[in-house]
Formats: structure tokens, C-alpha cells, sequence
């Protein structure tokens, strides 16, 4: 399968942030979600994939196209959103279709109009006089329509109510599901991850944490619940992401999780009392957790 994204070693140093050496790779046809919390480097990343910035060190390549000498080409069936784009609030939505129509043949104007109505956007109406919630959809249309192979999108939804979210989130999983595209995204929102991608990495301070397949994430991972009284040091391997006791509790948080782990917790002392399944988002915390202490 041919990646539509390979990132090798890259590197961006700021003042008072620095992207680490990050490897990351996007086949063709797959969705990608980008997860870290605020400052954890994620629009970074995506700035360098679409050529806003270059990066100090490492290799970029998008769409078979290396950055950022390339990017003009990559960019042709790149489709970039992020939460700080800008739109002419003068002008209508009926004009910044015609507008983005005029530089892409590959323009749908049936599906652009489709949209309009879904989201209950009026072609008429000035922008300015756009909620956020409209602008974030107004954003989308313009981009969805335009028909493009790899979407990246950065926060796409950042700031909706939750109506405007569900919209969002509804219609990029129908085009995902009924076409073949590729597609990288950023988020904070974990619940937004699980619902779209078939991947996610998960990124903290300039550096990947981990990547993997969704359902491979949910499989390996588990809370156990033991009793017991031994020293955390006892238990250190690359497996344990989180010890914490609750009252007579241990509640272990473990990565790698297998049928012989129970059989290796009791031969150091413990009694598994239960051992429960963990939402991607209590993962996403361990995650960060264990990369903090790293």
C-alpha cells in the first residue's frame, strides 16, 4: 500500500517548544487521528505536512511530493483546514464557492450544494453574520467539495455546540465511509478519534508516544484491580503505564496486557480482584502520564 504521508526524523525548534525527531506515516485510504493535548505539537505537524513551515531537520514527503520544495504540487489534492482559517465575512457563501471553484476543476458543485443544505448554511448571507459554528461548516464545504484525495484537518471541531458537532462529525464519517480518501486529523477529543479513525498516535510534547490501529490500542490495554501490599518497584516493566492505590486497592494500568499477566501479578504477591477494559481516552491520559514521567 503507498503512504500518502512519510515523515522521517523531522524536527522544528522554537524557543520554547521543540518537535522532536517525529516519524509518523499516513497508506493510502486510511484515517489517521492525531491526538495531544494543547501545546503537544499537532498543528505544528500538520503546518510542516502542508509546507507552511519547513522543518530544522528530517524528511517530508506528501502525495509522492517532498516538502517543502514540492508543496505546490502536493497541494493540488491536499485538502487543509484548520480552527484560525479566515474567510471573507463580506462576501456570501455563494461567492467563496465560485471563488474556490475557479482554481479547482475537481470542484463538485451538486455535493457542495448538498452540504450547504445538510449544514443549513444560507448561499446568500454575508459571513460575518455566521455563528462560529456556521464558519467551521462554511470551512468544510469548501473543502469537502473540492473533492481532494488526503484531507488534513486541524481541530475541525474545536468550538462547535454539540449539534454542530454531531453535523460535522456525521458527514465527515459518510464521506469517509463512501469514498476512498486518506485523511490526517488533529484533535484533543478522543470521542471525535474513535468515531472517525482507523489509527491513532498520540503526541505530547514534541514527541510520539505511541501509534498503533485503533482496535489493536483497546485490545492490549487494561485496568487491574488487585490487593496486595508491595512496592511499585516491584512491579516496573515496560508494560506498567500507571500505579495508584484506592483505599485497599491497587489499581494497575497496563500496556501489553496477555493472558499470563494475571499469572505474573500473583507471582509477585498480588490478588487479581478485576480486570477491566479501558476507553481510548483513559489510555490517551496513561499515555501522557507515563511520557511525563520518561
Amino acid at each position: 500500500m503507498t503512504d500518502v504521508i512519510q515523515m522521517r526524523g523531522v524536527a522544528k525548534s522554537y524557543q520554547n517548544f521543540q518537535l522532536d525527531h517525529i516519524d509518523l506515516t499516513l497508506p493510502a485510504g486510511e484515517i489517521m487521528g492525531l491526538v495531544g493535548v494543547n501545546g503537544a505539537g499537532k498543528s505544528t505537524t500538520l503546518r510542516i505536512l502542508m509546507g507552511l513551515i519547513a522543518p530544522d531537520s528530517g524528511s517530508v514527503n506528501v502525495l509522492g511530493h517532498s516538502l517543502p520544495e514540492q508543496q505546490v504540487e502536493a497541494k493540488r489534492d491536499v485538502g487543509f483546514a484548520s480552527e484560525d482559517m479566515r474567510l471573507y465575512k463580506h462576501k456570501n457563501l455563494a461567492w467563496h464557492m465560485n471563488f474556490v471553484q475557479s482554481f479547482f476543476p475537481s470542484w463538485d458543485n451538486r455535493y457542495a450544494q448538498h452540504l450547504a443544505q445538510k449544514f443549513g448554511l444560507p448561499l446568500d448571507q454575508n459571513l460575518k453574520g455566521f455563528s462560529h459554528g456556521q464558519r467551521v461548516k462554511a470551512a468544510l464545504l469548501l473543502l469537502l467539495a473540492r473533492r481532494p484525495g488526503l484531507l488534513i484537518l486541524d481541530e475541525p471541531t474545536t468550538g462547535l455546540d454539540p449539534v454542530a458537532r454531531s453535523e460535522v462529525l456525521e458527514e465527515l464519517a459518510e464521506v469517509l465511509e463512501n469514498e476512498n480518501r486518506s485523511v490526517l486529523f488533529s484533535s484533543h477529543n478522543t470521542h471525535d478519534v474513535e468515531q472517525l479513525s482507523d489509527s491513532i498516535t498520540f503526541l505530547h510534547d514534541g514527541r510520539v508516544l505511541a501509534s498503533e490501529d485503533i482496535e489493536s490500542f483497546l485490545e492490549k490495554w487494561r485496568c487491574v484491580r488487585c490487593k496486595g501490599d508491595i512496592d511499585p518497584q516491584a512491579l516496573q516493566s515496560s508494560n506498567l503505564a500507571e500505579f495508584r492505590r484506592s483505599g485497599s486497592l491497587i489499581n494497575l494500568k497496563l500496556d501489553n496486557y496477555n493472558d499470563s499477566t494475571a499469572a505474573w501479578l500473583q507471582s509477585k504477591g498480588l490478588e487479581v480482584v478485576e480486570v477491566l477494559r479501558m476507553t481510548l481516552e483513559e489510555i490517551f491520559i496513561a499515555n501522557v502520564k507515563r511520557g511525563r514521567a520518561q
